[in-house]
């Protein structure tokens, strides 16, 4: 049965690589299309790797694609869509930016101590940084700025992708995004 919303949201998680925000994504998308919802993931990999592979990582270069993936889920959230952002977004005046854009809002920040990003090191970019073979790498040797004040904040390294998903959905329905 499609459940649509009136209007839809935006699910921003950011946290550094390796915290556990695309598996978290992925599951939670299924749960809420499970549940009838217009879901989209606008994962920041994919959406750079589509549009701009090549964009360096630079403060500013960071901020400009952060500012994309923002106005990419402001349309759909207009238009009644859950747009599920993955996104280290590693700047709080870039995640305020997308809270002050966006309006229907919940920002979530995955988090996973650092020996357990090490420990799965998806893109082999914590082995990579601590040969020195890249520099500046965001929540080793670069900046994340974590969040104030987040809706809600989940402990990959405790918690299962399914209880992630069932805190988020429990804080959308305290927020009335979802019935």
């Amino acid at each position: 049965m499609r459940r649509d919303l009136e209007r839809g949201f935006t699910i921003w998680l950011t946290g550094p690589s390796g915290a556990g925000k695309t598996t978290l994504a992925r599951s939670l998308a299924e749960r809420l299309a499970d549940m009838g919802y217009r879901v989209e993931i606008l994962d920041g990999d994919e959406i750079r790797r589509s549009l701009y592979p090549e964009l360096g990582f630079s403060k500013e270069a960071r901020e400009m694609h952060n500012r994309v993936v923002i106005h990419m889920a402001k349309l759909l959230s207009r238009n009644g869509v859950i747009a599920i952002v993955s996104l280290i977004s590693p700047y709080r005046t870039v995640r305020e930016l997308a809270r002050r854009e966006i309006g229907r809002f919940m920002e979530v920040y995955v988090y996973a101590p650092l020996e357990v990003r090490i420990k799965r090191d998806p893109k082999g970019l914590y082995a990579k940084a601590m040969k020195g073979e890249i520099k500046g790498l965001t929540g080793y040797d670069g900046v994340y700025e974590e969040p104030d004040n987040p809706e809600i904040k989940v402990d990959s390294s405790k918690m299962s992708p399914e209880e992630e998903v069932d805190a988020i959905i429990e804080k959308a329905r305290e927020l009335g995004y979802l019935p």
